[in-house]
């Protein structure tokens, strides 16, 4: 987890940040402005750059004083920033010049991220992707269309991940980049969901140009850069809060003190229940964290990921049954969200409905599980047809 010394260095650090910036009288971006200027953000991001150059474990020293005293969790606030974007760009940025633009704005939730993968023809096979980028000069020019992609809507900057050579196997020929979504040929068409809000976007791209300078990685090496976005994605989804009871645990604890009149031994048997595991996903949570070192989180995180979807879809479901018939009851499916209110999540029907996202997005679970067999277990994996074929070559329907 580190040593003493690296222990007080970051409890020293945020008891400061604290002291000098209560997050209870000042806003969000100075607060969290100034916790990476401590280097609270990531702490174990080199010195300058949001961290302390200290062990991945010791996050949890600096989240715990930091949201204890009342700071956000900034996951939260911009997941695809803080879970995905920002340790991509700090391992795979050309420049540091790069990486001091981008990364304070996105630690401060100033410029919200989103992630340029999917497409109509792409999930789960992201690899067979068809968005192009073409060089031109110290420029790329992207061509191409996006699917389900989560704040796209509010986003200043996409992670884009585009095929740069057609003439060899899928995996071989994706280049990585950071797409400025404000930028000429970038738009954003809301995709209504069930909840009735509009979370998830199109966003297709026409001739939009990319400076040379925001390419991550080299070029052709597109996969590898995108396996460290997907990586720290399924740790950053399977993370459980630091606080005992909080996240969506507490959302069915506090309903369940909420309603007396809808009390029974059977659901208080379940909720339990419930309670024991979200409890064992956090304290194994708290134990991956750390023992984590300064690399990135491996195959392993899935592990977390595919557990703490399919609780989260538990959980609902017994708020849900605790409801009883007034669980059908919905405050309506206007798309005008308030992302300024006190609870975006909306009331638990609406949390019951989205947290059915949860087995989806991030890599569904039966990928995940595919994940865990190959590469932790060693089990034998799928035979892929296409292995080995350029792309061009490859039947799409």
């Amino acid at each position: 987890m580190g040593t003493a010394a690296d222990v007080d260095l970051v409890a020293d650090a945020a008891e400061r940040v604290v002291a000098e910036h209560d997050p209870r009288s000042v806003s969000i971006p100075e607060f969290l402005g100034a916790c990476f200027d401590a280097g609270l953000s990531w702490v174990h991001f080199p010195a300058g750059f949001g961290g302390l150059g200290v062990s991945r474990g010791l996050q949890v020293v600096a989240d715990r004083i930091l949201q204890n005293a009342g700071g956000p969790v900034p996951l939260s606030l911009n997941p695809m920033g803080y879970g995905m974007a920002a340790p991509t760009v700090r391992e795979h940025a050309q420049t540091d010049d790069v990486r001091h633009q981008l990364l304070r704005p996105l630690a401060t939730t100033e410029d919200i991220w989103c992630q340029l993968f999917s497409e109509p023809g792409a999930g789960s096979d992201l690899a067979g992707l068809a968005t192009s980028a073409v060089q031109d000069g110290d420029e790329w020019v992207v061509n191409g269309q996006k699917v389900w992609t989560s704040l796209a809507h509010r986003a200043r900057w996409g992670l884009l991940l585009a095929r740069t050579n057609p003439d060899v196997p899928k995996h071989k020929g994706l280049t990585y980049f950071v797409l400025d979504m404000h930028g000429p040929g970038v738009q954003t068409r809301p995709l209504r969901q069930m909840t009735g809000h509009a979370e998830f976007n199109e966003v297709y791209i026409t001739d939009a140009r990319i400076p040379d300078t925001f390419r991550l990685g080299g070029v052709g090496d597109g996969w590898r850069v995108a396996m460290t976005t997907l990586m720290n994605e399924r740790s950053a989804l399977g993370g459980s809060g630091n606080r005992r009871g909080a996240g969506t645990i507490g959302d069915a604890v506090a309903l369940w003190a909420s309603r007396p009149d809808l009390q029974t031994p059977v659901l208080r048997d379940r909720l339990t229940s419930l309670w024991l595991r979200a409890e064992a996903q956090r304290l194994t949570s708290e134990r991956s964290r750390a023992s984590a070192s300064v690399g990135g989180p491996g195959p392993e995180g899935s592990v977390g990921k595919l557990v703490g979807a399919e609780l989260n879809q538990h959980i609902y479901e017994f708020c849900m049954d605790l409801l009883g018939p007034e669980g059908i009851l919905y405050d309506g499916y206007g798309t005008s969200g308030d992302a300024d209110a006190e609870d975006w999540r909306g009331p638990i029907q609406q949390r019951f409905l989205r947290s059915r996202a949860n087995t989806i997005e991030g890599g569904t679970s039966e990928v995940m599980r595919n994940i865990l067999a190959e590469r932790v277990l060693g089990l034998p994996g799928d035979l892929r047809a296409d292995a080995g074929m350029p792309w061009k070559e490859v039947p799409r329907g």
